[in-house]
């Protein structure tokens, strides 16, 4: 198969992965495909409902007292914090797509190891396995 069958499979609606079929074949790719993209769906709808809720914020006149204003500020750094934050986890999976679409998906990007199925299954965004991240969060 070629390695962009994993974007037009059909997979059966409760299909999970499951370690008898080989690693990362075209159905696991596209079950974590369909899981990515909604995901990146997911994260796009709330990112402009986010940046639409700072600008509601901003534009708002400030009429209350010193402490109405304090949560005003609040509400807007903590929204960005939260776009931030989505920012960053946008760009993961995106960089997950990548490497779905170039079929390093699931391997380590230190060693080129296999992840493992159930690392994947439990964090999809993983680029190191569990070995290799234990070794780097001791360095770090």
């Amino acid at each position: 198969m070629s390695g962009t069958d994993y974007k037009t499979i059909q997979l059966p609606p409760k299909y999970v992965p499951k370690k008898s079929e080989p690693y990362m074949c075209p159905e696991q790719l596209a079950y974590f495909y369909q899981l990515l993209m909604a995901q990146r769906e997911e994260l796009v709808s709330d990112k402009d409902s986010v940046l639409n809720g700072v600008r509601v914020t901003e534009k708002s006149e400030t009429v209350g007292d010193d402490l109405d204003n304090v949560t005003v500020e609040q509400e807007i750094i903590m929204n960005l914090h939260l776009s931030q934050r989505d920012n960053n986890l946008l760009q993961k999976i995106n960089a997950a797509l990548d490497r779905i679409a170039n079929g390093t998906f699931g391997y380590s990007v230190v060693s080129g190891d296999e992840i493992g199925l159930s690392r994947m299954l439990a964090q999809p965004l993983a680029t190191m396995t569990i070995e290799e991240r234990e070794e780097y969060e001791k360095r770090r």
